[in-house]
């Protein structure tokens, strides 16, 4: 249902030349900052495991990536959030 208004009033969705253009630029973070995709996959791993723990996320549509800027990099996460988990104790 989520998806069903998201395609109603959300961005519309990508072109493959769009997609293909976006996974190039990742590609080409990765090499400048010298992450293998090997440690992105765990890292992203890692991530889901410790969201997972306090939300319920949508991993199919979720993005972790490395943005590189003239000094420095970042790692940025665009991750869908579909509910809070209850009951998880607070700190």
């Amino acid at each position: 249902m989520l998806d069903i208004i998201m395609k109603v009033f959300g961005k519309p969705e990508k072109r493959s030349g769009q997609i293909a253009k976006e996974r190039l630029q990742v590609v080409l973070i990765h090499d400048r900052a010298s992450v293998s995709p090997e440690l992105m996959e765990n890292l992203k791993n890692e991530i889901i495991g410790v969201i997972s723990k306090y939300m319920v996320i949508n991993k199919k549509d979720m993005e972790i990536s490395l943005a590189n800027d003239s000094d420095s990099v970042a790692l940025v996460a665009n991750i869908p959030v579909n509910s809070l988990r209850h009951g998880v104790a607070k700190a």
